[in-house]
């Protein structure tokens, strides 16, 4: 028997990732001592405040009911209380969904909106979700908005073309560049938004990994927002969960409505004990400042970030040290992929810019989500390349 894909599989483009992950598994297969800084998974454990939560929650046989597809009374309370005491906003909890992961909602928005046809605005490079999960997977044509290093990685809002453009998908602090925009940028892009009558999805998963006393704002705090826009966030960066699949979109009524509605019909939200913990996670934000496990995760961070960026710009490679997000962007001056392999020969692995759009070639993305000894040996074998 032959199964055929539907079309719109076919129109997914080669995943490269898995590619890569093929090519590490086979070096560390050969006996290769891998140094990965290709993944965005966090390597620091969660607080123990979220480990104690979880216990008591998990062992509790009520929470094993299901939920629902909006999520738990508890777990929506919270997020209004986060965005409350983080941004200073005041939202609702018919403006709250939960979600098994930002992943699944960016996905799942376009399920209930994008129809056959619609053009849908996709950063490039980004994270691939937008154009494949969410566009294509809905029958969506992708239009690319390049981000381009002489213009920040900010696309440029004043040349696209906005026919037939149904949604807009946005992400800052930005995975794969690590750039980071101020409130300016995001009151231009709610404009743009709102004067073309297209849907503003924003990717806020990075806002809390921060460092040099920047802090992410939300695209909720802009005026005008919550007539277009929706904004992802999860508790995977923040508390370092990203196996527990938590995380919620807050916004405009309609849009959260719709995507609940998406929800309903395929999902009954994330674990009761899961958003539980979660809720008791966020609570502890008091006021706008970073909790103390937060900081002391960031300082740890910010440590491997200057080691990663010093290094490279020694040895010809000159890179930002980014303010926020794990990742650094690099020119690597040549083909993403022969760099990558070039690397991986001596047992560092990175991802190829190239697997993040057409505007990702010539760059390539390195994590810091390894302890600081590894990243100190991943530059040495950098080095002795170079």
């Amino acid at each position: 028997m032959n199964f055929e894909y539907a079309q719109r599989v076919k129109r997914l483009p080669p995943y490269l990732f898995a590619e890569m992950e093929k090519i590490q598994k086979e070096k560390k297969a050969h006996g290769v001592d891998l140094i990965s800084l290709s993944i965005g998974d966090p390597d620091l454990p969660p607080p123990d405040f979220v480990v104690d939560a979880l216990a008591n929650e998990v062992s509790d046989l009520k929470n094993h009911n299901y939920s629902f597809s909006q999520g738990e009374h508890v777990f929506r309370e919270a997020v209004c209380n986060w965005y409350k005491n983080r941004f200073g906003i005041d939202v609702t909890h018919d403006q709250v969904v939960a979600l098994l992961g930002s992943k699944e909602g960016i996905a799942n928005i376009a399920r209930a909106f994008v129809n056959n046809g619609d053009k849908v605005l996709v950063p490039d490079p980004a994270y691939p979700v937008y154009a494949n999960g969410s566009t294509i997977l809905c029958d969506g044509l992708v239009v690319p908005m390049p981000l381009l290093e002489d213009n920040n990685f900010q696309p440029d809002l004043d040349i696209i073309d906005t026919d037939n453009v149904r949604m807009m998908f946005l992400n800052y602090p930005n995975n794969p560049t690590a750039a980071t925009v101020d409130k300016h940028f995001l009151k231009k892009t709610v404009d743009f938004a709102k004067d073309n009558n297209i849907i503003l999805c924003y990717d806020n998963a990075y806002s809390e990994i921060t460092y040099d006393n920047y802090r992410a704002p939300s695209i909720l705090e802009i005026s005008g927002a919550d007539e277009v826009a929706i904004e992802f966030n999860s508790l995977s960066k923040t508390f370092n969960m990203t196996g527990d699949r938590i995380a919620f979109a807050v916004g405009n009524k309609q849009l959260v409505a719709g995507l609940t509605k998406i929800k309903s019909q395929i999902d009954s939200g994330p674990p009761v004990y899961i958003q539980k913990v979660a809720a008791a996670a966020l609570g502890v934000y008091k006021n706008s400042n970073q909790p103390e496990f937060l900081r002391k995760n960031n300082q740890v961070l910010q440590e491997r970030r200057d080691l990663l960026v010093n290094t490279l710009t020694k040895i010809g490679y000159p890179c930002e040290a980014p303010m926020a997000t794990f990742y650094v962007w690099v020119n690597c001056k040549e083909d993403s992929v022969k760099f990558t392999t070039k690397l991986l020969d001596v047992g560092v692995a990175v991802t190829p810019g190239i697997g993040f759009g057409k505007y990702g070639e010539g760059y390539v993305r390195i994590t810091f989500t390894q302890p600081k000894e590894r990243i100190k040996e991943a530059c040495e074998r950098i080095v002795s390349i170079f």
